[in-house]
This record gives structure tokens, C-alpha cells and sequence, in this order.
């Protein structure tokens, strides 16, 4: 089998980089012919990935934290088009933690992430699209697999995202300090969440969309499974819903800009309005 690798050695703190040698001896037993490209900066992977797409390369392996994994899964579309419908997507989490590796049921570090390539088979499922604003205005797009959220949760994805401490003192207690001091600065905010009969302004925390597991004989399932937190972040007092498309603006008693985020990683500000793309990927995992 062959495969083009998209290769970030900043990942983990330096670690994948580090423990490349092993990595790449351990994916050449599952692709024997490899093409490798090394990231030195987060926005080269989607144009890699798409460029490496339209060479007609149909295995693409994403190797490093959920930036990069997000960065090359949004290689496989262009104005809102997959670049190729018959390449494959699997990647390699490297971090030390991945709410999209919970999801899918793969254990964090690169050992667990090759040997779960070694048995994975190919399955067509459904993306999620999000459309929303950079904080200097401008329109972003972005494509994500497992979850993207909204509010105080996109607020801790943002400090992450930006934290020094990370690689100073490990992610662990990043993440731990990073969460303590976004709690205590959130107030809850009051914004219009428009999706499939449901039209309201609520006071929120965090709104969740998680692109469903559960899948079809088609591949297709083409609902987000949805949850609404309410201001005092209050997991049991969450509405769920289950919608195709949901939009999500700011009204005269917002508050300041909300976060956007996606797989973890930190998209944007509101407005936003997101939609699922049904059977856009064929992901190996």
C-alpha cells in the first residue's frame, strides 16, 4: 500500500519529531511505499494535502496533534467540494490527549494510533462545516470529524491553543490551569440558536455539536447530536437535540465575542452557522 504522510515534528513538544525514526519504521509495515512531507508551520498542511490530493495520491496520513489532523482533513475539500471523493483520510494522534481520539475509541500516543491503523478499515462518514468570523472579521470556513462547540468550551480551546505553559510544564497542567481561569472569567452570554424547530435566545455556557457515530447503510447518518448548556455550565440541566444544520449569532445583550472551535482546536468567532456534509470522507479508523 502506498501513502503520503503529512508529518508535524512539533507535535506532543517536540516528542513526534523526536520519535519520527520509530513512527515511520512502524507505519512502513502497514504502507510499505510512503511520500513524506515535514510541516513547519500549521498553515501549509491543507494546501500539502490538497495539493498532494490533485497529484492523485489516495491515502493520506496525518501524523501530529488535532491541529494538524484538523488542518489536513480541511485539505480534502475546496469551495465547499471534496478534492478528491476517492482518497482516504486516516491519521496518527500524537498528543497526550484528543477528544476526537475519545470519540472514535483510540487510545492517545503514536504506539496505540499505528496499531489501530494496522486493523482499521475504511468507512464513508459524515463532516461537519462551520462558517464563522476571524476575530479581525474575515470569513473562515472549517471541516471537523468529531465535535466543534461553541462558548466557554471554544474559550479553553482558545487559551490552549495560545498557551506558553503547555510546553513548558507539560498539557496536563495547561490544560487544568487553563480551564480554572477561563471558569472564573466566563459570564454567561445570551445568544439566538436557530436549528431544525428550534428557535430561541438563551443565556448558554457552551453549545456542543458532535457529528454522529451512528451511521446508516449508506454511510450517512446527517444529523449532529446537539447540547445546549445552560449559563451555570450545568451538564444536568442540558437540552439535547439532534439537527442537521444549526446558526448561532449574537444579539444586543452578547457579551463581548464568543469562541468557535472545532476538534479541539480554535476557529473563530461568532456568527456562525454550521451544517453536516453527509458521506464526504472516506476515513480509515
Amino acid at each position: 500500500m502506498t501513502a503520503y504522510v503529512v508529518f508535524n515534528p512539533n507535535a506532543a513538544g517536540g516528542r513526534t519529531g523526536r520519535d519520527w525514526r520509530e513512527i515511520e519504521a512502524a507505519l512502513e509495515k502497514i504502507f510499505p511505499l510512503m511520500s513524506f512531507f515535514v510541516t513547519t508551520a500549521p498553515a501549509q498542511v491543507a494546501t500539502t494535502v490538497r495539493d498532494a490530493l490533485r497529484e492523485g495520491h489516495l491515502e493520506i496520513i496525518a501524523v501530529g496533534g488535532d491541529g494538524t489532523i484538523n488542518e489536513a482533513l480541511n485539505g480534502f475539500f475546496d469551495r465547499g467540494a471534496p478534492v478528491s471523493p476517492d482518497a482516504v483520510f486516516s491519521f496518527v494522534q500524537c498528543g497526550h490527549d484528543s477528544a476526537l481520539c475519545r470519540r472514535l475509541g483510540i487510545a492517545p500516543g503514536w504506539q496505540a494510533g499505528v496499531a489501530h491503523l494496522s486493523r482499521a478499515r475504511v468507512h464513508k462518514r459524515d463532516v461537519g462545516r462551520v462558517a464563522c468570523l476571524s476575530e479581525r472579521g474575515e470569513p473562515v470556513t472549517r471541516y471537523f470529524l468529531g465535535a466543534a462547540s461553541l462558548g466557554l468550551s471554544a474559550s479553553m480551546a482558545r487559551a490552549m491553543g495560545r498557551s506558553r505553559i503547555a510546553r513548558l510544564l507539560g498539557h496536563d497542567f495547561a490544560s487544568r490551569l487553563h480551564a480554572k481561569i477561563v471558569r472564573l472569567r466566563w459570564r454567561e452570554t445570551r445568544i439566538r440558536l436557530m436549528a431544525d424547530g428550534y428557535d430561541k435566545i438563551a443565556s448558554i455556557a457552551s453549545v456542543h455539536l458532535s457529528v454522529s457515530l451512528s451511521v446508516s447503510l449508506s454511510g450517512a447518518n446527517g444529523l449532529f447530536d446537539m447540547q445546549v448548556l445552560d449559563g451555570l455550565n450545568r451538564t444536568e440541566k442540558a437540552r439535547a437535540l439532534r439537527t442537521a444544520r444549526l446558526t448561532a449569532a449574537p444579539t444586543l445583550d452578547t457579551r463581548g465575542a464568543v469562541d468557535v472551535e472545532t476538534d479541539g482546536e480554535c476557529a473563530g468567532v461568532l456568527p456562525a452557522s454550521f451544517e453536516i456534509y453527509p458521506v464526504a470522507i472516506n476515513l480509515r479508523a
